[in-house]
């Protein structure tokens, strides 16, 4: 997957997407960012493979 959008671009477009995210949601420590992803997913009601498609089609948009 080619990466063309920087991940704040992705976190808003996350968060009018889904409005019960907020910018502590996507906080996270060096070495962290799976923890983060895992908490993604639990609050969408998504599997990690749905989160990573959602991202994925992220870059399209």
């Amino acid at each position: 997957m080619e990466i063309t959008r920087s991940w704040r671009e992705q976190k808003v477009m996350l968060k009018r997407r889904f409005s019960i995210l907020s910018d502590e949601d996507f906080e996270f420590q060096e070495g962290q960012k799976e923890h983060m992803l895992d908490k993604l997913s639990l609050k969408l009601d998504k599997t990690r493979a749905e989160l990573n498609l959602l991202l994925a089609k992220l870059q399209t948009y």
